[in-house]
C-alpha cells in the first residue's frame, strides 16, 4: 500500500501541491497469495475488502506520523483500493464493468475522515475505458508551455501519457504488461522466493527465446487502437505466458525473465512509436512506477529512442514510487472540488466528469 500526505491548494490548472511524506507497506505474503488466487471466491473477497480497508488505515496512520502532523490531520483521504478485475467498454460487447476491493466506509469510520474512493465507474458510465485516470495529474505535475512531455508509468500494466500544454489535448493509453507478467513469471520460477526482478538482474543475464517472445508481443490487444487500456485479465502471468511454461526443460528461468522483460520493453517502445511519434516530438521521457528501476528496460527504452533525454521520475523531482498515491490525491482533491478530472481525448469518455465517491464519516 502506497501513502503519501500530500499538501494541495486550488483545483485544475491552480492547483499547488507539496509532499510532506510517502511510505510503502508491503502486502504480506498471505494477502498477496490470498489477493492472486485462481481460487479467490466470494466469501475470500469479502474479507479482503475488510482487511485491506484496515490495512489501509494503518498505512495513513503512519504516513501522518512519518509527516509530524498529527496536530494538522488530513482533510480526507483518497483511496483507490485494489483492482480486481478491470473489463473496459468495447464495440460489439454490452459486458464492462470495474471492481476495486478496500472497503471506504471502514476506512471513513477508523479515520474518522472523509474517503474518496471508487474513480473508475464514472468514466466509464460516460462512454470511457475507466483508464488510464493518471493522465490528469500527469499535466498538472508535469506539463510546460510550449512543449510536450511523455510520461511512462510502468506499474503492473505500463501506460504512456503524452503531456501536451493544454490539457484538452492531453492524449494517453496502456501500453499493454508492465511488471506483472515479470513478477509473476519470477514467483512460479522461484516457487515464491523472488517476487520481482530486482533492478533487472535476471533479465541482464539470459538470453531472450525468439519462440517464447514472438508468442508475447503478438497479443492481440497490442493491434487495437488507442484510447484502450488492459489489466490482469489479460497480462497476469497464467494468462500471458504459455500453460506450464515453468516445466519446460529446454528454457533457463533467466532466459524466460529475459524474454519476457523484452517483451514488455517492446511493447512499450511500439506503442509510443506507433501511436505517439508520428503526433508529437516529446522534449522528454519521464519513466515512474516499479519498472523504473528495472534497468534492463530503461536500456532498451535508450536504445530504441536516443534523441529523446530519459529521466526518472525521481531525477525531475517527483519520487517515482509516489507518484501514483499523489495522483490520487489530486483526483481526491478534485472530487471534493467539483472539478472534473478524467481526461476524455485519453480514456475515449464522451465529455469531462467528476470522478470519485465521497464517503463520509
Amino acid at each position: 500500500i502506497d501513502a503519501a500526505f500530500v499538501r494541495i491548494k486550488g483545483t485544475g490548472s491552480s492547483i499547488r501541491l507539496k509532499l510532506i511524506a510517502f511510505a510503502t507497506t508491503p502486502y504480506t505474503a498471505s494477502i498477496r497469495e490470498r489477493l492472486l488466487s485462481p481460487k479467490l471466491d466470494t466469501r475470500e473477497i469479502r474479507r479482503l475488502h475488510t482487511e485491506l480497508s484496515e490495512l489501509a488505515a494503518d498505512a495513513v496512520r503512519s504516513v501522518v506520523e512519518q509527516a509530524g502532523e498529527k496536530d494538522s490531520p488530513p482533510d480526507f483521504v483518497a483511496m483507490h483500493g485494489h483492482t480486481l478485475a478491470h473489463i473496459p467498454p468495447e464495440k460489439g460487447r454490452s459486458e464492462y464493468g470495474t471492481l476495486q476491493i478496500g472497503d471506504p466506509a471502514v476506512l471513513a469510520q477508523r479515520l474518522n475522515l472523509p474517503v474518496v474512493c471508487d474513480f473508475r465507474p464514472r468514466d466509464m458510465a460516460a462512454g470511457g475505458q475507466g483508464a488510464p485516470l493518471v493522465p490528469y495529474a500527469d499535466w498538472i505535475l508535469f506539463h510546460q508551455k510550449e512543449k510536450p512531455v511523455l510520461c511512462l508509468n510502468i506499474g503492473g500494466i505500463a501506460n504512456v501519457t503524452v503531456v501536451t500544454p493544454k490539457l484538452e489535448d492531453v492524449f494517453a493509453f496502456d501500453t499493454g504488461p508492465g511488471n506483472m507478467p515479470i513478477d509473476g513469471a519470477m514467483r512460479v520460477l522461484s516457487r515464491g522466493k523472488h517476487r520481482m526482478d530486482e533492478h533487472g538482474s535476471t533479465a541482464a543475464h539470459g538470453d531472450p527465446i525468439q519462440s517464447l517472445y514472438d508468442t508475447l508481443v503478438d497479443h492481440p490487444y497490442f493491434k487495437k487502437l488507442p484510447p484502450k487500456s488492459t489489466g490482469r485479465e489479460l497480462f497476469a502471468v497464467e494468462e500471458y505466458l504459455p500453460q506450464g511454461f515453468e516445466h519446460n526443460k529446454d528454457w533457463a528461468p533467466e532466459d524466460v525473465i529475459a524474454t519476457v522483460t523484452k517483451a514488455v520493453a517492446f511493447t512499450i517502445i511500439d506503442g509510443i512509436q506507433r501511436f505517439v511519434l508520428p503526433l508529437h516530438a516529446p522534449e522528454q521521457l519521464v519513466v515512474s512506477g516499479g519498472g523504473a528501476h528495472n534497468r534492463t528496460i530503461r536500456k532498451y527504452l535508450r536504445e530504441a529512442f536516443p534523441s529523446i533525454p530519459l529521466r526518472t521520475s525521481d531525477e525531475v523531482g517527483l519520487p517515482g514510487d509516489a507518484r501514483e498515491a499523489i495522483a490520487f490525491a489530486i483526483l481526491g482533491n478534485e472530487a471534493v472540488m467539483n472539478t472534473p478530472a478524467n481526461v476524455p481525448s485519453a480514456t475515449g469518455a464522451a465529455h469531462p466528469v467528476v470522478l470519485g465517491k465521497i464517503v463520509l464519516p
